[in-house]
């Protein structure tokens, strides 16, 4: 999210499919593999690295860039 109102606006809206994962009980690997569009084999397994990407952010995803 961005905190402008007017950016949000213009904004495409994701709506993520399949299963939210219990927190009481999270799936093994990624936590959000099982709602995730670009979700492989790996994802399901492996725990990603927490990492910093190109623009300064950070993230813990095997495919992000």
């Amino acid at each position: 999210p961005v905190p402008d109102p007017e950016v949000e606006k213009t904004r495409e809206h994701i709506v993520l499919k399949g299963d939210v994962p219990s927190p009481a009980n999270p799936p093994s690997g990624c936590r959000f593999s099982t709602r995730c569009p670009v979700a492989q084999k790996n994802c399901f397994v492996d725990d990603p690295e927490w990492r910093k990407i190109g623009d300064g952010g950070y993230v813990a995803c095997h495919y992000a860039e």
